[in-house]
């Protein structure tokens, strides 16, 4: 049942890292509640239910949170919950009723998370906004892209999920083991901002260190470097080479039977653009099924660049089980792996939906009313 099994927690329904914090928290055995709005969450997108695979693995109920006794009913479950999050605009749970003085007041181990984009406080704090923006002022959107274009942008993977779910998560783990010791809970106040800035930590050192220039499409691992980015191949699909390591440089140039470049050279900014023609002409050649083949087995750091359909079946993908299928739908298997409390997916996208009062019941508060 997951290392979290019999932790519980409590979830103010929303979009993006949210859902992703508390599918993560779920995964690993947390008894997540999701309170949800009349109506539903508007998505933006209009996703059926049973695909919105992050909302897997917990009870969902709803209630009126802008009602007295909606208000209580989360109280209710807050009297004996381990912790609770929202990812609403500073200043809404407050007026709600629902803010972290008053959930801590009924419980002084609670821990309560906040998830925003642009933080708790600051200029921006009270505005709208997407991954892209806050990626944006933290100098990760600026260091995606091609040279002479504009900047790419990554999915909604480096603020929404990576520095803002991920975060999030982490932030409650560690609340949660410090209230083991202490007995007093805490606010977890999680910025996506902050996260995607904290995830370009390396990068700052690099740049700090003259390693790393500031624009992209200029380094060594922003696709500048011929070692370090995607090749198409002759039937129009890619292979993507990091053979960064010199002695991996060395590997991938015998694989692909190239004598042209010297593996010295390696780092040898005035040559990549050479080399990038040569290694491009090289690729072209096969297809990317026929490159696999040949590079397989060996340490010149390559993969074959699949798509959302292809990747499920891939050997290395299939021998972890590292996607499964659940009512039909493919999707990513939870991770990390934990040795002796497996997780697993208990309950689809779309499930598990549930009678407030039945769940504060099932949690031992009593009765709301």
């Amino acid at each position: 049942m997951g290392p979290l099994q019999g932790f519980r927690i409590i979830e103010i329904a929303g979009i993006g890292p949210g859902p992703f914090c508390g599918m993560l928290l779920a995964d690993m055995g947390a008894d997540v509640v999701r309170i949800d709005r009349p109506g539903g969450i508007d998505t933006g997108v209009g996703l059926p239910a049973q695909f919105n695979l992050m909302n897997r693995n917990r009870t969902t109920i709803c209630v009126d949170l802008k009602s007295a006794a909606g208000v209580q009913q989360v109280l209710k479950l807050c009297e004996t919950a381990d912790a609770i999050f929202e990812g609403n605009r500073p200043g809404v749970m407050e007026n709600l009723g629902l803010g972290p003085d008053d959930c801590m007041a009924v419980n002084r181990r609670l821990v309560y998370g906040r998830m925003t984009g642009w933080g708790q406080e600051g200029p921006l704090a009270g505005f709208a906004g997407h991954d892209a923006n806050y990626a944006a002022i933290a100098g990760a959107l600026g260091a995606i892209g091609d040279k002479d274009g504009p900047p790419g942008v990554p999915l909604n993977l480096v603020a929404d999920f990576g520095g803002g779910g991920v975060y999030l998560a982490m932030g409650i783990l560690a609340a949660l083991l410090e209230a083991q010791r202490s007995g007093e809970g805490q606010v977890v106040d999680a910025a996506m901002v902050d996260g995607a800035a904290s995830l370009m930590t390396l990068f700052y050192g690099l740049y700090a260190g003259g390693l790393w220039k500031d624009e992209r499409g200029s380094n060594f691992l922003d696709g500048a470097a011929p070692f370090y980015r995607p090749y198409r191949t002759s039937d129009g699909e890619y292979i993507i080479v990091c053979a960064i390591e010199p002695r991996f440089f060395k590997v991938l140039l015998e694989k692909l039977g190239v004598d042209e470049v010297e593996p010295t050279n390696q780092f040898n900014q005035s040559e990549w653009n050479s080399h990038i023609a040569i290694f491009e002409k090289v690729f072209a050649a096969k297809t990317r099924d026929e490159w696999t083949e040949i590079l397989a087995g060996t340490d010149a750091c390559f993969a074959p660049v699949l798509s959302l359909a292809e990747a499920p079946n891939h050997p290395q993908n299939k021998a972890r089980k590292t996607f499964v299928e659940i009512n039909g739908v493919v999707q990513p298997a939870p991770a990390p792996r934990f040795s002796r409390t497996p997780l697993e997916i208990r309950s689809g996208a779309g499930e598990g939906e549930a009678d407030i009062q039945s769940v504060i019941e099932n949690w031992g508060t009593g009765s709301a009313n």
